[in-house]
């Protein structure tokens, strides 16, 4: 499975000077490094779904500025109800997986399905707003 050609299909980026690997589903993001601890590297980028590469927040950060395909931008109000955990309506059609963009800031992947966006946001980092 090519991990990085998933990416540049789905979001038009990726990114070279990362390694990207797959532990079961999931995906984790390193640079290499001399003193490599087995089993401890990386940060959680993202996970293989049937239709393509959900993106967590990190995997977001790390994506989106570069991004040419499937980012959604927000405004305020639905920047706050995202972070609070709920999907949110957006203006856009179709069924795919996306980055969500506030302003200057990455806010995460999510699903979006004809006009809304399914929030992916774990309930640890959800905020209360």
């Amino acid at each position: 499975m090519d991990i990085k050609k998933m990416l540049e299909e789905q979001y038009g980026y990726a990114p070279d000077d990362l390694v990207l690997e797959v532990r079961g589903r999931r995906i984790y993001a390193y640079r290499k490094c001399e003193f490599p601890e087995k089993g401890h590297e990386g940060v959680y980028f993202g996970k293989i779904e049937a239709d393509g590469i959900r993106l967590t927040i990190e995997g977001a950060f790390i994506i989106g500025p570069k991004a040419t395909k499937n980012v959604i931008e927000v405004d305020d109000e639905k920047a706050r109800t995202w972070l609070r955990g709920e999907d949110i309506k957006v203006d856009e059609e179709g069924n795919r997986w996306v980055i969500l963009k506030w302003r200057n800031y990455w806010l995460g992947g999510g699903k979006l399905i004809n006009g809304v966006v399914k929030n992916y946001v774990p309930k640890e980092r959800r905020l209360v707003l």
